[in-house]
């Protein structure tokens, strides 16, 4: 049962370099291995690299581009897209290619060999659910040619498109869903080491569904865009709060058993406060003359030492100002000692669905599955239900089915997805548009150098650096010029 720390501990004392020593495969010492552990020993170590290492990693970089979190030092630099931002000391890459996907081939492999399909089809849908990650922060990725749990890693692959990626996630989440039908000889939850499903196929088959959902509903802006598709992926996912993919944390004592973003958490640096724009969205999400506050703001946000919610501006920092005039990024529901990660959830799928019946016309069942989503947000937090049924006759009010629009759905996405890179992916996709997100405005001290216009935004991330030395001639440009502006293939027409 605890064989699997074993692993997590030796691939993070291959990741704490920065040279090529970690991909030296020649020796025993630092190659991947499947040989030594059965499937069931390698399960819970798949998810938890998969959350605490490349979910966690896409997350704490770009807190300062989703404008959830907010550093106390001015012109932090992955709030103004600046200094080390543009040299490529961004560790999704290492993180993911490292730590998690590793892990995730392992699992297929294992799976095949001790004739556990279930396993196969974890492995699946986690390596689907990492290189969507992995993707959507860069671009073209390393695809074919990384390790694959049977060959020795090649330190010079060759990088495959976005789209090539795209076609693959898809294709792993279809096998998955036929694979977790299929007989195993070994339980998924074997050894207790489902912490995610507790061994539950159908659980895990709704998940398959939700990021196949996800991921269909990303091209929205290609010809091949189905909104149809999207919807019938959604019928199948994730359909109650109880079926949420989330990595649970028990607060404590142990590292690892502690959510990163809390006050304790290796992720806790990175959220000083709660943003001005977070803030203030919440104290008017419905973007009405009168301001209605969300009665989740006292959820999610402390409220400051010196009272009252307040937000601190992305890129300003305290600016000389008292830190206890601001809501402290560290406590509420998402960032306590014991808060959840959350990967998808059964509020994302809803608006995913909404978004998908807006595109196609049907404004009625947008609005049905836009309200489901924000009902079913309101109960994962535990907002009290008059509380819960004031806000639903709200929005019966002051939206209705015929007046859904995109940025009612995407708001409220984006409160329910509070520290998931997947908002990046949504803020992209919606150009970052004050006319969807009410209020977004650029970071203060932005890097003008790269980014001199008042419309240009980030768009990707740079290579890490170490894959730019080792790699050079595989690897698409990493000029931060072209890089961080240039749009990813599904945010493109065509």
């Amino acid at each position: 049962m605890k064989l699997y720390k074993y692993l997590i501990v030796f691939l993070a004392v291959i990741a704490t370099s920065c040279d090529d020593d970690y991909f030296d495969v020649n020796g025993s010492e630092t190659k991947p291995t499947t040989s030594s552990l059965p499937p069931q020993f390698r399960i819970q170590g798949a998810i938890e690299n998969t959350t605490a290492q490349a979910q966690y990693r896409g997350s704490r970089e770009v807190l300062g581009i989703t404008q959830y979190g907010a550093q106390n030092a001015t012109n932090y630099y992955s709030e103004t897209w600046s200094s080390e931002m543009t040299t490529g000391r961004y560790f999704l890459w290492q993180n993911a290619y490292v730590y998690s996907l590793p892990n995730t081939a392992d699992l297929i492999v294992l799976g095949e060999r001790y004739a556990s399909p279930n396993f196969v089809a974890v492995g699946k849908i986690l390596r689907a659910y990492v290189l969507g990650m992995t993707t959507d922060q860069y671009g073209d990725i390393v695809l074919d040619e990384t390790y694959d749990g049977v060959s020795s890693m090649n330190i010079t692959p060759k990088f495959s498109t976005q789209e090539e990626v795209y076609e693959t996630i898809l294709s792993y989440l279809d096998e998955a869903i036929v694979a977790l039908d299929e007989p195993s000889a070994i339980d998924l939850n074997e050894e207790g080491g489902d912490v995610l499903y507790g061994g539950d196929q159908e659980k895990w088959k709704k998940f398959a569904y939700a990021i196949k959902a996800r991921y269909l509903n990303h091209l929205a802006k290609k010809s091949s865009y189905d909104p149809d598709a999207v919807i019938a992926a959604c019928q199948l996912a994730i359909n109650s709060n109880e079926l949420n993919a989330q990595k649970l944390y028990g607060g404590g004592p142990v590292s690892n058993d502690i959510q990163p973003f809390s006050t304790d958490g290796y992720g806790s640096s990175r959220m000083d406060y709660f943003s001005d724009f977070f803030v203030n969205l919440l104290k008017n999400p419905l973007n009405l003359d009168d301001a209605e506050w969300d009665p989740r703001l006292t959820i999610i946000v402390p409220e400051a030492v010196n009272g009252g919610y307040e937000g601190v501006v992305i890129g300003r920092g305290l600016n000389g100002e008292e830190g206890d005039n601001f809501s402290l990024g560290n406590g509420g529901f998402y960032t306590s000692l014991n808060s959840a990660t959350d990967m998808i959830t059964f509020s994302e799928v809803k608006f995913i669905e909404a978004e998908a019946r807006l595109r196609k016309g049907d404004k009625s069942g947008a609005y049905t599955a836009f309200k489901i989503g924000v009902q079913a947000d309101f109960e994962k937090l535990g907002v009290d239900a008059a509380a819960t049924s004031a806000y639903l006759s709200l929005l019966d009010t002051e939206i209705g089915e015929s007046n859904i629009e995109l940025s009612h759905i995407m708001v409220q996405k984006y409160i329910a997805n509070v520290l998931n890179p997947e908002t990046w992916v949504d803020m992209r996709r919606m150009d970052y548009s004050s006319d969807i997100y009410h209020g977004l405005q650029r970071p203060e001290n932005v890097n003008l150098d790269i980014f001199p216009n008042e419309n240009d935004w980030i768009q990707a991330m740079m290579y890490e650096y170490n894959e730019e030395d080792r790699n050079y001639v595989n690897m698409p440009t990493n000029d931060p010029y072209v890089r961080l502006t240039t749009p990813l293939w599904w945010n493109t027409a065509g």
